[in-house]
């Protein structure tokens, strides 16, 4: 359902009871990424799935990820939910930090799926944020169809190609329904090189954190081990058969380590 924040429409869809967990994609992707977690996995839990601005079905103008994590407290506050379980793909696990640094009352644990705190190296966010502004325009010039092809071409994704036809069907059209003018927007405001650094902060988090990558995305295996020397509570799972996207990939091993950690927390 849609939900007005600021100068934001949100969409988000709501399923189950119990324990609120809150889900966010990835770039080019949207709520529907999570549907087989959420009827496979957490029927128990009370899930909250968001499209992120610049994807989906939510309207907004450019946000920043400190806006964006302003905006979903505010959508916390609407549905009376006082502290979630996060749960962040990609540039959604990037929010789902980002929020708990900026808001660690409001959130009960972390689980980042291949995710980063950002960059710390200032000429590396630069050379980022050309890259992304360079991409951003591309994709303005070149339409939703061409970049699709281009994304799905990255060494990033080729695990991908394994997966059977129809599973890479519908990720395709997930991704083919977003629009060019929104992830344009989105690489130049939610992107690696324009949020801020939580490298700093990593060791104040004071939260159950669960890291997932996969044994094929070899990038964010090392970012990972990093993040979990810093992060005091940190349990890291390097998922074998699976690259950057694990949750579609191996859907059944995510669901199951997903599942184990959100009870195991319960529990104490």
């Amino acid at each position: 359902m849609y939900v007005t924040i600021s100068d934001a429409v949100y969409w988000y869809e709501w399923n189950g009871n119990g324990e609120p967990v809150v889900l966010l994609h990835g770039f080019t992707g949207s709520s529907r990424t999570w549907d087989s977690l959420i009827t496979d996995w957490l029927p128990d839990f009370k899930t909250i799935a968001i499209d992120l601005p610049g994807h989906g079905k939510t309207v907004s103008q450019p946000k920043d990820m400190e806006a964006v994590c302003s905006d979903l407290v505010s959508l916390l506050d609407q549905l009376q939910l006082d502290k979630v379980h996060l749960i962040g793909y990609s540039m959604g696990g990037r929010t789902a930090l980002s929020m708990a640094m900026l808001y660690p009352d409001r959130v009960m644990s972390l689980t980042l799926e291949s995710a980063s705190p950002g960059l710390n190296d200032e000429q590396q966010r630069s050379s980022r944020r050309h890259q992304d502004e360079k991409l951003a325009s591309w994709i303005k010039t070149n339409g939703i169809n061409t970049f699709v092809d281009y994304w799905e071409g990255l060494p990033l994704f080729r695990t991908q190609k394994t997966m059977p036809k129809d599973v890479q069907q519908r990720i395709r059209n997930e991704r083919l329904q977003q629009s060019a003018e929104g992830l344009a927007q989105s690489l130049m405001t939610m992107g690696t090189g324009v949020q801020p650094s939580w490298w700093g902060g990593l060791s104040s988090l004071r939260l159950p954190v669960l890291l997932l990558v996969g044994e094929e995305d070899a990038k964010f295996i090392t970012i990972n081990r990093a993040m979990e020397a810093y992060i005091p509570a940190s349990d890291l799972h390097v998922v074998e058969n699976a690259g950057h996207a694990i949750h579609v990939e191996q859907p059944n091993i995510f669901g199951k380590i997903v599942k184990g950690f959100l009870q195991s927390i319960n529990k104490h």
